[in-house]
C-alpha cells in the first residue's frame, strides 16, 4: 500500500516537533481478489464429517429446543453431497441483528460444532489487453505478443524427461479455477469436470483455468509440461469471477475422496484468517494432497504474500522473466501472521517463469499471460513430471518431501534476497535428480542463518551487539518422513567457541507437534554480556530432536536436525546512531474495519497487513542504515525498554492506543533520559470516516472504521505532555519545500503546538481532500488551497539533551524521502536544525491562528473494543529463557538415530534404472549451464554491440547538426 504518513519527532534538550508525510512505498497495490461477507449466511463446522441428515438433527435439536425457526440450511447439490461433509451453510430468514446473534450462539454451543463463521464471496478481477490495448489482471495478465517469449517446458528442458518416458502419466492433477470446454484439442487425459458454480456450464468462458491447464499438460501447439497427466477440472469461479468459501470446501473434500496428487491453485489473498478455508488447505496436506499456489501479485512491496501460498504446508510460488529478473508483479516475503509481537517467516518458497508465458486459449490456439497464477501451474507441471518420473518411489511422495526435492533442486538468483525469490529459480532436472536419490528426512527452511550473505536479507544488513533488540528468525520445518511428528525434549544450543559463539545467547520456542507434514521454530539471538566489545563473526548451531510416527508400521523414528547460525557482531554503537521503531502498537490483521492509509485507493478500503520496516518501510529502513544508523524493533509496551539506550524512538502509523503507564513513561523518557520520539501517522476525520462506512451484512450493522490512517486521538494524548496536537484536516497536493518537489496524500496538519523563539513551523498549500469526500465533489482541486502547518521542530525545556519534532509532509520520491528525513534525525539527535527548515519557519504567521477543537474518537462503533480495549492487550515485558550453552555434542546424550528403513525391493529393483536417468540428468544439467553461459556471453557482445551503434549514431548525428548550425549561422 501507499503509505503517506507524519513524521513527530520529540527530543528532550529543548524540544522540537517535525511533521513529515512520507510513503512507504511509490508503488500502488494491484487488488485482485475482493472478499466479502455474504448476508446472514454462515458456515457451521463440525469436528467431523457426517451425513447431511445427522448435520441437520444436530443444528434443528438446539434451535428448535429454544423455538428457533427463522432459519434453513442450503441444499448444496454437487458431487460432494453424496458423501459425508464436515460442515453446512446456515442461512438465518430474520434479518434483526438480536435474532441473528441468537440462532448463531445456539448452533456454535452444539458439542459436535466446530466453529460458526461467516460466508465468504470472492470477486477475481481480470482485466485484458489485446495487442498491447488492454491488460487483463487475476493472479495473470495478459499483455502484448512478444517473440522474445518463450515456452517454459523448452527453457525447463522437460524434453530430456520426456525422451526418458516421463510425461505425467498416471499423475492426477486437479485445477481450481473457471473450468474447461468440453473435447478442447489440447488435452489428451481429462477424466473429469466438475462445477461446483451456481452456473450449468462447465465450460471455461474466461479462458483463465484452459490456460492454467495448458501450462500443465497441453499436448499441442503450445506445450504444457506433463502432457498425459490426468486432469480433474474444478470449476469454482463463474463466468463472472465469483466464488464462495462453501464452493471451495465442497470442492477439497471431493478432490480428497478423488485421491488427487497434485492441486493447483492460481488465487491469493490477504485473508488467512478465514479459518474454514485455511483449515481445509491443512486437512488437504494431511491427506497427501500436494498443493500449489500463487504467491500474489502485489509486488515489488514486501509483506504481500497471498493466502494459502503462504502456508508452510503449501509450495508458495513467485514470478521470475526469462531473463531470471524477479518479475515486478511477483509478491515478496515476510509473511505478517505473526506481527506484531513476532517476525514473519520466509512463506515464499520457489520462483519460476510467469511472465509471458505461453498457454492455451479458451477453444483453440496459443496466448500469453504474466502473473503468479501463470508460475503456479508451472511448478504443478513440474510436480506432475517429479512424481511420474519416480511411481517406484510413491510411498517417499508426500506434500513435504515434494517441497524438499524442489526447494533443494532451486539455483539461487544473484543479487535478490530470500523475501524476493525463496529458495531460487526451480529447476526440473535438479529436482528430479534429488528426487530419484531421495530418501526420507527432516529438513529447516531457511536451513541456516548466515549474516554474511547478502542472500539473508534483512539479517545481513545490520550486525548484532550488546544491547540491541534480539533478532528473530521463524524456520519451517518440513518432515517427509511422517505426517505427524512431536519435538522430543529442548533443544540445544552449541555454541563454536573457537568461533566466537560463546558471545551468543540463544533462545528457540517451537510446536510441540508438527502437523500436517510440517512445523514450526522461533530462533530469538542476542550478544551477551562478553560480547560486547567484540567485532566479527559468531558461530554456532542448534541441535533438534524430532520424533516421527510411521503411519503404516506404527513404529517412531528419532531424527536430529540442526540449524547452523553465521552471526556478525558489532561494538555497542553510539546513542545518537540507535534508533527503536515500535512495532508493539501496529495493528497484525484488521479486527473488523481498519480503512487504508491513503484515501485515493477505492478499489480495496480495507488495510491488511502490519506495518514493519522489513515490508511496506523497507526503502526508508534501508536508507536509515546506508547512512549509518542502527534500528532495533520494539515488540512491547514503553514501560519495557531502556530509553537511555537510543537516541530516537519512532512510532509509524500507529492503529493502538497508548496506554497510561505508556503516555507517563514517554514523558518521562523525554523530559529525563534526552530520548528523541519520531511519529509516523496519517489522516483522521470522523465526518469522513462515517463517510467510508459501510453496512456489514452479517451483523446488521453499518460499520464505521476503527480509526483513520492512524489513529490520532490516542496520539494527542500521548503528545499532550508537549503542547502538541493534531487535527482532523485531511489535505492531499504536490507542491514543493525549499528546491524538493513532493506530495501530500490524505494527511493530517498540526493544530497546536508550542510558540517557543526557537521553535519553527513549517506550512503548505493543500487541497481540502476530506471536504471532496463529504460533500462527494471531485472538484476539490478547483476550489482554493488552504496555507495549513504540516511541519514543526519543538524543543523541551529541559536540563538534559533532547529534542522534539513533529512533520505532516507526504513524499513519493524515495530519494526525496530520504533527503528529507536525514535533517530531522540530525536534529532530533544532535539538536542541529537545516537552513532549509529555517529559512521555511512560518511560526510567526501560524500563532495567529485560533486554537481549534481536537478530534474526538468516534462513536457508535461496533469495533472499538478491538483496538482501544486495555485489558486484552499484553502490558508485561517478553521474558525469554536463555539456553544453556552445551560446549560440545558429547556433552549431551542425543540417542541413536536408527536408520529410516522402508521396504525398498522395488527401489532396488530400480535403482539401476535411477542411474542411468541421472546419468542422463547429470549430461543435460551440463549441457543447460553451458548453454546459459553461451547465452549470457552472446547477449553480453550483442549488449556491447548495441551501446557502440548507439553512440557512432549520436555521434553522427551530432555532426549534421552542428554542420547545419555553422551553414546557417555563417553562410546565411
Amino acid at each position: 500500500m501507499n503509505v503517506h504518513t507524519i513524521i513527530c519527532l520529540i527530543h528532550a534538550i529543548s524540544g522540537w516537533i517535525l511533521f513529515q508525510c512520507i510513503p512507504a512505498c511509490t508503488t500502488s497495490e494491484t487488488d485482485t481478489f475482493k472478499t466479502t461477507v455474504v448476508p446472514n449466511e454462515f458456515i457451521v463446522q463440525f469436528h467431523f464429517k457426517y451425513f447431511p441428515t445427522v448435520r441437520e438433527s444436530y443444528i434443528r435439536t438446539k434451535l428448535l429446543s429454544s423455538n428457533l425457526s427463522n432459519w434453513r440450511i442450503l441444499p448444496r447439490n454437487n458431487l460432494a453431497s453424496q458423501f459425508p461433509s464436515d460442515f453446512d451453510i446456515l442461512r438465518v430468514l430474520d434479518k434483526e441483528n438480536s435474532s441473528v446473534e441468537q440462532i448463531v450462539k445456539k448452533v456454535a454451543s452444539h458439542p459436535s460444532v466446530k466453529a460458526v463463521v461467516p460466508q465468504r464471496s470472492v470477486q477475481r478481477t481480470l482485466a485484458w489487453a489485446l495487442n498491447g490495448t488492454q491488460s487483463r489482471q487475476t493472479l495473470g495478465i495478459v499483455r502484448k505478443e512478444d517473440k522474445r517469449s518463450r515456452r517454459v517446458s523448452s527453457v525447463l528442458h522437460a524434453n530430456v524427461l520426456w525422451n526418458l518416458g516421463i510425461t505425467g502419466k498416471g499423475v492426477k492433477v486437479a485445477i481450481f479455477d473457471t473450468g474447461l470446454s468440453k473435447n478442447h484439442p489440447h488435452f489428451r487425459t481429462v477424466k473429469e469436470r466438475t462445477n461446483w458454480t451456481n452456473e450449468k456450464s462447465l465450460d471455461d468462458k474466461v479462458s483463465h483455468g484452459t490456460f492454467v491447464a495448458g501450462v500443465i499438460a497441453s499436448s499441442k501447439e503450445c506445450l504444457g509440461l506433463a502432457p498425459d497427466a490426468e486432469l480433474y477440472i474444478f470449476k469454482v469461479f463463474t463466468n463472472s469471477q465469483v466464488s464462495y468459501t462453501s464452493w471451495f470446501l465442497d470442492a477439497f473434500n471431493y478432490a480428497i475422496h478423488r485421491k488427487v496428487n497434485i492441486l493447483n491453485l492460481s488465487i491469493g489473498g490477504p485473508d488467512f484468517m478465514d479459518s474454514p478455508f485455511v483449515e481445509k488447505v491443512l486437512e488437504l496436506s494431511a491427506n497427501n494432497v500436494i498443493m500449489v499456489s500463487s504467491a500474489g501479485n502485489d509486488g515489488p512491496l514486501y509483506g504481500t504474500l497471498n493466502n494459502p501460498g503462504d502456508q508452510s504446508d503449501v509450495i508458495g510460488v513467485g514470478g521470475i522473466q526469462f531473463d531470471d529478473k524477479i518479475a515486478k508483479f511477483s509478491s515478496r516475503g515476510m509473511t505478517t501472521w505473526e506481527l506484531p509481537l513476532g517476525y514473519g517467516r520466509l512463506g515464499l518458497d520457489i520462483v519460476t517463469y510467469g511472465s509471458q508465458v505461453e498457454g492455451s486459449d479458451v477453444r483453440t490456439g496459443c496466448r500469453r499471460l504474466s502473473g503468479t497464477s501463470v508460475s503456479s501451474p508451472v511448478v504443478a507441471g513440474v510436480a506432475a513430471l517429479l512424481i511420474s518420473g519416480a511411481f517406484h518411489r510413491m510411498e517417499l511422495i508426500n506434500p513435504a518431501s515434494l517441497k524438499q526435492v524442489i526447494i533443494e533442486g532451486a539455483e539461487k538468483l544473484p543479487t535478490y534476497n530470500m523475501f524476493e525469490q525463496g529458495q531460487g529459480k526451480l529447476s526440473l532436472l535438479k529436482s528430479m535428480q534429488s528426487l530419484l536419490s531421495y530418501r526420507p528426512k527432516i529438513s529447516l527452511v531457511p536451513p541456516l542463518l548466515d549474516y554474511t550473505s547478502n542472500y539473508m536479507w534483512p539479517y545481513s544488513s545490520q550486525p548484532l551487539y550488546f544491547g540491541s533488540s534480539v533478532a528473530i528468525v521463524n524456520v519451517t520445518i518440513l518432515n517427509g518422513i511422517s505426517v505427524t511428528s512431536r519435538v522430543v525434549g529442548t533443544p540445544k544450543w552449541i555454541p563454536d567457541v573457537e568461533h566466537n559463539g560463546h558471545f551468543l545467547k540463544i533462545s528457540t520456542r517451537y510446536s510441540p507437534t508438527l502437523w500436517p507434514w510440517t512445523g514450526w521454530m522461533a530462533v530469538y539471538i542476542a550478544v551477551n554480556k562478553d560480547g560486547e566489545g567484540y567485532e566479527g563473526v559468531a558461530k554456532g548451531k542448534i541441535s533438534l530432536i524430532i520424533e516421527s510416527l510411521r503411519d503404516k508400521s506404527n513404529e517412531t523414528v528419532s531424527s536430529e536436525v540442526i540449524f547452523p547460525l553465521t552471526i556478525k557482531v558489532t561494538q555497542k554503537p553510539p546513542r545518537n546512531k540507535r534508533i527503536l521503531w515500535d512495532q508493539y502498537h501496529s495493528l497484525r490483521y484488521p479486527p473488523r474495519y481498519i480503512p487504508r492509509d491513503d484515501l485515493k485507493v477505492k478499489s480495496d478500503p480495507l488495510d491488511w497487513r502490519a506495518d514493519h520496516i522489513h515490508t511496506n518501510f523497507k526503502d526508508m529502513y534501508t536508507y536509515l542504515r546506508n547512512v549509518g544508523y542502527y534500528i532495533d524493533v520494539l515488540r512491547e509496551p514503553y514501560t519495557c525498554f531502556n530509553a537511555s539506550d537510543y537516541g530516537t524512538l519512532l512510532i509509524v502509523d500507529p492503529e493502538k492506543e497508548f496506554d497510561d503507564a505508556e503516555v507517563h513513561i514517554l514523558r518521562e523518557h523525554v523530559h529525563k533520559d534526552g530520548l528523541s520520539v519520531v511519529i509516523f501517522a496519517d489522516w483522521y476525520n470522523t465526518t469522513v470516516m462515517k463517510k467510508i462506512k459501510f453496512f456489514d451484512e452479517n451483523t446488521r450493522q453499518w460499520w464505521i472504521p476503527d480509526t483513520g490512517g492512524a489513529n490520532i486521538p490516542a496520539l494527542n494524548d500521548l503528545l499532550q505532555p508537549f503542547g502538541i496536537a493534531f487535527g482532523d484536516f485531511v489535505g492531499e497536493a504536490h507542491f514543493k519545500l525549499g528546491d524538493h518537489s513532493m506530495y501530500y496524500a490524505s494527511g493530517t496538519t498540526i493544530v497546536k503546538f508550542p510558540a517557543n523563539p526557537n521553535d519553527i513551523v513549517v506550512g503548505a498549500s493543500l487541497n481540502d481532500q476530506g471536504q471532496s469526500i463529504i460533500t462527494g465533489s471531485k472538484s476539490s482541486k478547483k476550489e482554493p488551497k488552504k496555507v495549513v502547518p504540516i511541519l514543526g521542530l519543538f524543543q523541551t525545556n529541559s536540563s538534559n539533551e533532547g529534542n522534539n519534532d513533529a512533520d505532516t509532509i507526504s513524499i513519493d520520491d524515495p530519494k526525496h524521502k530520504g533527503r528529507f528525513l536525514r535533517p530531522k534525525l540530525d536534529f532530533a539527535m544532535n539538536a542541529h536544525k537545516s537552513s532549509l527548515l529555517q529559512n521555511l519557519n512560518r511560526m510567526s504567521e501560524f500563532r495567529k491562528v485560533a486554537d481549534k477543537p481536537l478530534p474526538l474518537r468516534i462513536s457508535s462503533n461496533s469495533s472499538k473494543p478491538a483496538v482501544t480495549d486495555r485489558s486484552a492487550r499484553l502490558l508485561h515485558c517478553e521474558q525469554l529463557d536463555w539456553l544453556s550453552p552445551t560446549l560440545s555434542k558429547t556433552n549431551h546424550h542425543v540417542e541413536e538415530q536408527p536408520t529410516v528403513e522402508w521396504v525398498a525391493s522395488e527401489l532396488e529393483r530400480a535403482e539401476q534404472q535411477n542411474n542411468q536417468i541421472k546419468q542422463i540428468l547429470d549430461a543435460a544439467i551440463m549441457k543447460s549451464s553451458q548453454d546459459a553461459e553461451y547465452l549470457m556471453g552472446s547477449q553480453a557482445d550483442i549488449s556491447l554491440g548495441t551501446s557502440m551503434m548507439f553512440i557512432f549514431c549520436l555521434s553522427c548525428f551530432v555532426i549534421v547538426l552542428f554542420v547545419l548550425f555553422v551553414k546557417r549561422r555563417f553562410i546565411l
